[in-house]
Formats: C-alpha cells, sequence, structure tokens
C-alpha cells in the first residue's frame, strides 16, 4: 500500500483533455512539429517540450498529428467518469486515481515548502492532445505546458516506461507526476526561464533540479499525522532510481552519445538528483544552475 487512509480524492485540479474539436482551436495558435514547439504570448521556446519525459527529440516521436482521433469524445467521457469514481483506495491499484492521489498529495506538500505556491492544473488523456503550448501526442510522454500552467499525462505512458526498463511499481509512477509538478514549482520560481536561455545546457539541468525536486516532494509525502503516504520503503525508492536510471539520456541514447547533445541528464545525474532532494528534503540543495557538478 502506498496511500493511506479512505474516502473520496480532491479532483478539482484534475480534467480530462482529448483531441476534440481539431488542432489549436482556440490555443493561442501555438503548434507543435519538427522537433520544436512555438508559443504566443511571447513565451517563446521555452522547451523542445520541457516535459520530454523520454529525453528523445519529438520530431521522432509525433506521427500523424493530422490525423482523426476516433471516438475521442468517448474516450474523455469515460476517463471523466473514472477521475470522478477516484478514491484513496483504488488510488493504490488503478494508475488513473494514482495520478489523482499524487496531485492531491503534491498539492497538499508544496504549498508547506514554497510561499505563494499555486497549484496547476492536470489533464489525464488518451492519445493526443491539445494544449496552450500546441497539440501533442502521447508519444511524447508526461510533459508539462507552461502557457496554461498545466501537467499532462497519457497513464499509457507507464507501460512504455516498463519496457524500457522502468519500474511499474506504484512509487515509480508518482515520481513521474511529480517530475512535471517539479517543473511547475520551476515556472513559479523562475528556475525555467532560467534554463530556457541556456539552450541545451540549460535543459538539463531543468530536468535534473525536477528530478530533484522530485525528490523532496517524497521526503515529506509521508510525514506528519495527516500525510496522504504511507511510509516509504526501501524497495519503493530503489524503484524510482531504477526508473530514473531507464530515463538516461546515456540510456536512451547509448553510453557513446555525445553529452553536449544531452536534454535530461545521464542516468547516473537523475537517479543522484533524485536522491539529493530526497535524502534532504530541502528544495534550496536542488540548486542544478550553481554547480558543475551535477
Amino acid at each position: 500500500m502506498t496511500f493511506q487512509g479512505s474516502g473520496p480524492l480532491d479532483t478539482t485540479t484534475v480534467s480530462s483533455g482529448g483531441r476534440g474539436g481539431g488542432l489549436g482551436g482556440g490555443l493561442g495558435g501555438g503548434n507543435l512539429g519538427g522537433g520544436r514547439i512555438a508559443m504566443g504570448g511571447g513565451l517563446g521556446l521555452v522547451v523542445t517540450l520541457i516535459a520530454l519525459f523520454l529525453g528523445v527529440n519529438p520530431g521522432n516521436l509525433l506521427g500523424d498529428m493530422n490525423a482523426p482521433a476516433p471516438d475521442a469524445n468517448s474516450a474523455n467521457d469515460a476517463i471523466t467518469q473514472h477521475i470522478q469514481q477516484c478514491t484513496i483506495e483504488k488510488a493504490n491499484t488503478d494508475s488513473i486515481c494514482r495520478i489523482v492521489g499524487t496531485v492531491d498529495s503534491l498539492n497538499t506538500v508544496w504549498p508547506q515548502l514554497l510561499p505563494g505556491y499555486t497549484a496547476p492544473k492536470t489533464k489525464i488523456f488518451s492519445g493526443a492532445v491539445n494544449t496552450a503550448c500546441g497539440p501533442a501526442s502521447s508519444a511524447m510522454g508526461p510533459f508539462y505546458c507552461p502557457a496554461d500552467r498545466t501537467a499532462y499525462f497519457d497513464p499509457s505512458f507507464f507501460d512504455t516506461l516498463k519496457r524500457m526498463g522502468g519500474s511499474n511499481g506504484p512509487l515509480a509512477q508518482m515520481y513521474v507526476v511529480a517530475h512535471e509538478y517539479g517543473h511547475h514549482v520551476q515556472n513559479l520560481t523562475g528556475a525555467l526561464q532560467k534554463g530556457n536561455r541556456m539552450g541545451n545546457n540549460g535543459s538539463v539541468r531543468v530536468e535534473l533540479q525536477a528530478d530533484c525536486l522530485a525528490g523532496v516532494w517524497a521526503a515529506h509525502a509521508d510525514k506528519g499525522p495527516d500525510a496522504m503516504l504511507a511510509p516509504l520503503s526501501k524497495e519503493q525508492i530503489a524503484s524510482v532510481i531504477q526508473t530514473a536510471k531507464a530515463i538516461g539520456d546515456d540510456t536512451i541514447q547509448g553510453s557513446n552519445s555525445n553529452p553536449e547533445g544531452w536534454t535530461h541528464g545521464s542516468a547516473e545525474q537523475r537517479s543522484r538528483w533524485f536522491s539529493i532532494g530526497y535524502q534532504s528534503g530541502d528544495m534550496r540543495r536542488c540548486d542544478t544552475f550553481a554547480t558543475n557538478d551535477l
């Protein structure tokens, strides 16, 4: 068991999202393609996507974004109903409810650690989704769009992550959600904007900091009388380390890949920065911009 307690989950910031109405409708004219994301509102190239959690070129992943999305409305309706029926008990066995439960935990922990914290929105979708950062495919993996302050998740990613060598354990899946919320924290603190001005080197520092912030959340999520998480075990933390290593740039691209082209950091770096956050529980220890020892 990861979550403790019983009763309904707070779903006020979580909704379904999909491809209804065609691409780009009312989303600020952003578009995604060719490995770049263009955003309106003066945001510029904030990411490539920031949360290309897999650390690969989106141009190699996206497929035909103009292809029809069959039964998109039906899928969204089913997800909406699923979300509304989520309980703490279901969060221990069901991936959609686990996302919702993790969101609840994150929005309980971060206000205690970051003055002025405001919760982002979360959208759970299937296949493809419209965002203020442009249309996106589930093949990209989970991501955070700073333009609409929303984290996006297709639960099928967890199966992909397992095939890549990551863990399918509950805490490993929750780490995925916490990583994207780390990007929201960075959006609030300005770290996201700072990293965006630094090219690939900045992207690596942003991603490693998000891993560290996920560790900070984990350090606090099982503490206190109102903690949503049961005490975390060494085995659960090991499942996160396994997953962080599985999505390192060198793991995905090969050990002989050029580090100058990395966007997320090596397997060792990703696991190390999560551990720094988890062992310290202090977001000040997550300043990846203040060190040359990543």
